[in-house]
């Protein structure tokens, strides 16, 4: 290809999703934006599809990829990215690459199977080009902010706010309980904690069955987009990776193989479109959608608020 051909910089998620005529500008865009998704193109038919979310190649068959997960709470090679997450989610230090041959993968998971599973080995991805290199458009759509720093479980309960100085954005707070969880006879409670006296707040009885913590999870992220006007920038602070992964990162995949898995169905798919739907209207009134991850029963007050909140609603009658 003639390196001076005209490139078309396609920028699905970032600052400003758009069409760059410059790698400079792509990466003002991206550069800084957790789970930026962006890719050159050729032709500016093929940037416009990216950025619309469709395949530029609808024609070209994708080849496999592999994901090693080498440190994770399910060791293993897989071919779903989705999967692979689940195989270290909520493991400290996981050990992880994508590739693009099944005997790759497998050298990698010799070199580590060494270390076992008593240890770990960090790895992380250098900067914004290489995760979009080793995830493109499976990476994350959506912000999802990480604490700075842990905190200790005798630090002082830190202040819940409902709004932040970066734009007035408001930070809601949002957790679900299931008593008896997984067993005949689980109730389970959805929590949503804005402030104190606030009247957004909601404790009640999960809906529906079955009445398990995950979609209990789901139904909290639901009800705090459904309390917020479709134009208000809103943080959703919540300590479920599984909730927040279903509707920033794995959905994606989902949609595309029409929300079936290797193993059935996609669980909680009703909650997890309901959510989707939501955030897709407020991207069209131009709302920025952010999450945050927090530990659960940590010393943030929000989160011990959403706790409650939800436990008691767990309490409730159905």
């Amino acid at each position: 290809m003639d390196a001076t051909a005209q490139k078309f910089y396609a920028v699905r998620a970032g600052f400003k999703p758009g069409i760059y005529l410059t790698w400079p500008e792509c990466q003002a865009q991206t550069s800084g934006f957790r789970g930026a998704t962006y890719k050159s193109f050729p032709t500016r038919q093929e940037a416009e599809l990216f950025v619309a979310g469709k395949d530029p190649n609808p024609g070209v068959k994708k080849a496999d990829k592999f994901y090693a997960v080498a440190v994770g709470s399910k060791p293993g090679i897989y071919t779903d990215w989705a999967e692979a997450q689940l195989a270290y989610m909520g493991v400290k230090g996981p050990k992880y690459r994508k590739f693009e041959t099944r005997a790759e993968a497998e050298n990698y998971m010799r070199t580590f199977a060494k270390y076992g599973q008593a240890k770990f080995v960090v790895e992380g991805l250098e900067d914004e080009e290489q995760q979009e290199e080793e995830y493109g458009d499976e990476a994350p759509y959506f912000e999802v902010e990480e604490p700075a720093k842990k905190k200790t479980k005798t630090a002082p309960l830190t202040p819940a706010p409902t709004t932040s100085l970066d734009g007035g954005i408001i930070n809601v707070y949002t957790d679900g309980s299931s008593l008896s969880n997984g067993r005949a006879g689980a109730a389970a409670g959805v929590g949503v904690y804005f402030g104190k006296g606030d009247p957004r707040n909601v404790s009640e009885r999960l809906q529906g069955e079955p009445q398990t913590n995950q979609r209990a999870e789901l139904t909290a992220i639901l009800r705090a987009l459904q309390a917020v006007g479709p134009a208000s920038d809103l943080r959703i602070v919540s300590d479920s990776k599984y909730a927040i992964s279903c509707v920033t990162e794995w959905y994606a995949n989902w949609e595309r193989n029409g929300w079936a898995t290797r193993d059935g169905p996609v669980k909680n798919q009703d909650l997890v479109k309901a959510v989707r739907a939501a955030i897709g209207e407020r991207d069209r009134r131009g709302a920025r959608t952010l999450f945050q991850w927090v530990k659960g029963h940590a010393a943030t007050a929000g989160n011990v608020a959403a706790d409650q909140l939800a436990v008691l609603g767990a309490k409730k009658r159905s």
